[in-house]
């Protein structure tokens, strides 16, 4: 009788556990999906106030080429810099000091695409959106409920980002259509695969330390989830307004 009644106390104990864990982890997810959702706001405030105004674009872009410059190749290259330094940010610097940081690097790539809505019709910009956000939504939430293991997706796609990088600055230069448009396909494959690489990875971490967190963990966590989610979406949505967007 009595190691019946300690099988029981032990199992309702880890089914307790266990549903704590659940319920951390549905938090932890909010939290990342709501600091992400702060960013992309963001993004899109800075990207519109300086787009839609001729005077602030043309202090980065020639206001009939778009061609940047001197300090509109300091915009585009600035998230760039700033996205580097973030991981030293989140090892050393508290919780609220990453998050701040986030938040002007949500800015600062707003001002670097400012220009779609000099050259996009906002229309297409806002159906790009809306069928950027619904893609993601899917890919995430595959990620997040699949029971398939797509961890050794991240070294091949973290490849495939490098390249991207290293054809668009060498397509700057050269102007060709075809590599840009074979970027931008690939680009769209690369973060759609990211997205629920990402989700399931954030989801993974959280289980993996959730016998040992501490709220700054959670914090700083939460704030990288964030950022990786952050950047799927936004480089899907630009890829995707190579294909779906009109010009002006």
């Amino acid at each position: 009788m009595a190691q019946n009644q300690s099988i029981r106390a032990a199992t309702a104990a880890t089914g307790a556990r266990s549903a704590q864990i659940d319920a951390g982890l549905r938090a932890h997810m909010n939290k990342v999906y709501g600091l992400m959702s702060v960013g992309v706001l963001l993004t899109a405030l800075v990207a519109w106030g300086v787009g839609s105004n001729d005077a602030l674009l043309s202090l980065f872009r020639d206001p009939v080429t778009l061609r940047p410059n001197i300090l509109g190749w300091i915009a585009m290259f600035l998230p760039l810099g700033m996205v580097f330094a973030f991981g030293a940010v989140l090892a050393r610097a508290s919780a609220a000091t990453a998050q701040t940081f986030f938040y002007v690097y949500a800015a600062a790539v707003g001002l670097s695409i400012s220009y779609i809505f000099a050259a996009f019709t906002g229309i297409s910009i806002a159906q790009t959106f809306f069928a950027t956000a619904a893609a993601f939504a899917a890919l995430s939430l595959w990620g997040y409920t699949t029971k398939k293991d797509i961890s050794g997706w991240g070294s091949f796609l973290i490849m495939g980002v490098v390249g991207l990088i290293v054809a668009s600055i060498i397509n700057i230069f050269l102007q060709s259509p075809a590599l840009y448009f074979a970027v931008s396909a690939l680009g769209v494959l690369i973060f759609a695969g990211l997205t629920a690489y990402d989700t399931q990875r954030i989801k993974n971490d959280y289980l993996a330390h959730a016998q040992a967190m501490d709220d700054e963990w959670l914090a700083k966590s939460a704030i990288m989830g964030a950022l990786n989610l952050y950047l799927d979406f936004i480089n899907l949505f630009m890829f995707l307004l190579s294909f779906m967007g009109n010009r002006e």
